[in-house]
């Protein structure tokens, strides 16, 4: 029994460095941002369309690194709920497979849209599989993270299914760690609904 609860505390533990919490940054002390999220694109899924940000000005940006085999995978359907429900509120989502977290999205971007729509009917828009971290960052997540290019602060992406929030004018808002779903209260909160 012992053994049992110091494996529950250090599951615990590790957990709580991966989940992370709420970061609001719309009051916080802002620079001039060297780039706009509305000039950068990012391809679809299938790699053959290419998603201009530009294209959704006047609405709310969230995006979420995604994964297929992880504890957090669950909250596809969550997401896809609030996408439903709020996708004619003036909110576009976007899905950002990622495979940087324990090799946790191994598969090809057909695996990855057959598993979603499978197991999640999802319909919300998935980008192709991309890095959120390192040399190799996309630059949609050079600007989430990085102060100097969102002008509001910097952060560090720990685990599949971060939330990061961009307002209809194109100020990073907030971000969301992986334990916070998309129907929480903070969540809809950072979007006035």
């Amino acid at each position: 029994m012992k053994y049992i609860f110091t494996f529950m505390g250090i599951i615990t533990l590790l957990t709580s460095c991966f989940v992370g919490k709420s970061k609001k940054v719309e009051n916080a002390e802002q620079v001039n941002p060297t780039t706009s999220v509305y000039d950068i694109s990012i391809n679809s899924l299938d790699g053959a369309t290419p998603l201009k940000l530009s294209d959704y000005k006047g609405k709310y940006i969230v995006v979420v690194n995604t994964a297929s085999e992880c504890g957090y995978t669950p909250q596809y359907k969550d997401l896809q709920a609030f996408n439903e429900k709020y996708k004619d509120k003036n909110i576009v989502l976007l899905g950002c497979p990622c495979n940087q977290f324990g090799g946790q999205e191994p598969g090809t971007a057909a695996e990855i849209g057959a598993f979603c729509q499978k197991n999640f009917g999802v319909t919300f828009q998935l980008t192709e599989k991309i890095d959120v971290k390192g040399s190799t960052q996309h630059p949609l997540y050079q600007w989430l993270t990085q102060k100097s290019k969102n002008g509001a602060g910097d952060f560090e992406v720990k685990w599949n299914f971060n939330k990061f929030i961009i307002s209809p004018d194109g100020k990073l808002l907030n971000y969301f760690g992986s334990g916070v779903k998309p129907l929480d209260p903070e969540f809809l909160k950072a979007m006035g609904l």
